[in-house]
């Protein structure tokens, strides 16, 4: 007992004279803070009138069924968005397998054994049959929170993949927004295509019924007819694009055999809404820049696994330093030369392991780890960077695509009179038809034109949307500050 507690007494020291012998690193700071690169303030005065904050949901905002329909579809059949789910589950699943490394871990052993020998004493053949069943028991004791750091640097990769997965959810959400704004854009243009294919085919059979009288000549009805195909060709390449947008749409749902899909596909297009259903909601209050750091998912996975690779560093410097760890086992030994009478066996003990020569594998993973998180850091700020860069930019747009519709639709008003004057100076006998064949062609244009900037204001109010978090908060995947 006395050489006992001297063993006990002795611990201490052999772990300090163990510990004298590790050279551990010392922890260097990560890169400057993304911190500094968030502005005081929006470079546009565009937010000042702005309305609510975003909300969870914002695609309703667009009073748009259909497109309600297909984002909700595409939120839970969307592949991206099925993987990102998987992958939670992943680190769910790791964290589980990295946290038992710091509980006791217990197994049962029950080797046996039969052999048949000769008996030096007696001559005669023995047989010896034994049974051993042993209960083992070990602890690692996480003096220097290795295991700890490992545990956390787990678990904030588990929040990491949450917030992950929500951000793959706005994206799909944003795109499957931004398909729909395009096919219904499709198809107005074509809407208004097909109608200047009928007026000009009526145009074309006036044309030619006073061409054979003699009343004009034939090169007004040659205009007219190449005009015609030239609106026709229009119609054909906004036909294929209409249905190129109507199967890009449904792949974003699960693909162009997934029943569902086909039956939202064929209600959308035989509304032939155009961009008519759609309202264009008011532009959402960007806040303060600092607070864009709190609502956006991908903004919080990057400052996560920085955090992440915060512990796992922690967790290789500890490797430089003994591990310490207890185990016992308890069994009974039965023979049959006993009568199978049980022997009590059991053993109790602890070993101290300090690494002292590796060839620089330890040196190797701590500057490996050290690396990563640097890497870690720069990632982050380069989220932080592009995010406030797409609030600027869907800001800007903002403004500047409301100019250029508004100058737009005054555009078209004009032409629109134009037009009435070309046919009144025609049927008149003051001019030709090539007259009103230009006012035609100029409204044609700016029509067109017009739906395609009230597609790009629609799309722009998605980009906003998405850039400023969606309605996500960071109380949805606790992050902590790395």
């Amino acid at each position: 007992m006395k050489n006992a507690f001297h063993t006990v007494r002795a611990l201490p020291l052999a772990l300090a004279l163990l510990m004298a012998g590790c050279s551990v690193p010392s922890l260097t700071r990560a890169p400057d803070s993304a911190q500094s690169a968030v502005p005081v303030s929006w470079s546009t005065d565009q937010a000042a009138g702005a309305a609510d904050a975003v909300q969870a949901g914002w695609w309703q905002a667009f009073g748009d069924a259909q497109l309600s329909r297909w984002v909700e579809l595409a939120l839970a059949r969307n592949n991206d968005v099925l993987t990102a789910v998987s992958r939670v589950e992943e680190a769910r699943a790791n964290l589980e397998v990295t946290g038992s490394a710091a509980a006791p871990q217990l197994s049962l052993s029950a080797p046996g054994s039969a052999n048949r020998s000769l008996s030096a004493r007696t001559g005669q053949m023995v047989h010896v049959r034994s049974a051993q069943p042993v209960l083992q028991a070990s602890w690692e004791l996480d003096l220097w929170d290795r295991l700890g750091s490992l545990s956390r640097a787990a678990d904030r990769r588990l929040q990491a993949s949450q917030a992950d997965r929500d951000a793959v959810r706005l994206t799909v959400a944003a795109t499957v927004a931004q398909a729909y704004i395009a096919l219904r854009s499709l198809q107005a243009q074509l809407a208004v295509a097909e109608n200047t294919v009928k007026s000009r085919e009526d145009a074309v059979r006036l044309l030619t019924d006073q061409v054979r009288v003699g009343y004009i000549s034939q090169l007004q009805q040659s205009q007219a007819l190449a005009e015609l195909e030239s609106v026709r060709q229009s119609v054909q390449q906004l036909s294929l694009a209409l249905q190129r947008q109507r199967i890009a749409l449904m792949q974003l749902v699960g693909g162009s055999g997934d029943d569902q899909a086909q039956a939202l596909a064929r209600t959308t297009l035989s509304a032939h809404a155009g961009l008519e259903s759609m309202s264009l909601p008011a532009m959402p209050a960007p806040g303060l820049p600092s607070s864009l750091l709190e609502r956006r998912p991908d903004i919080a996975r990057a400052q996560l696994l920085l955090a992440a690779s915060d512990s796992n560093l922690a967790a290789q410097r500890a490797a430089f330093l003994p591990q310490v760890s207890l185990s016992a086992n308890f069994g009974s030994l039965f023979i049959n030369a006993l009568d199978y009478n049980p022997a009590r066996v059991w053993s109790l003990g602890g070993s101290i392991l300090a690494p002292l020569f590796n060839g620089g594998r330890l040196q190797g993973q701590f500057d490996a780890a050290s690396a990563q998180r640097d890497q870690a850091a720069y990632a982050y700020r380069g989220v932080v960077i592009k995010a406030f860069g797409d609030v600027e930019t869907a800001l800007v747009s903002s403004q500047q695509l409301q100019a250029q519709w508004e100058h737009a639709k005054e555009r078209e008003k004009v032409l629109g009179r134009t037009l009435g004057f070309a046919k009144d100076r025609y049927e008149a006998g003051y001019a030709s038809y090539l007259e009103e064949l230009d006012a035609q062609r100029n409204l044609f244009a700016v029509q067109q034109e017009v739906l395609r900037l009230r597609q790009s204001q629609l799309e722009n109010a998605v980009a906003l949307y998405q850039a400023l978090g969606g309605g996500w908060q960071l109380a949805d995947t606790a992050a902590p500050q790395p």
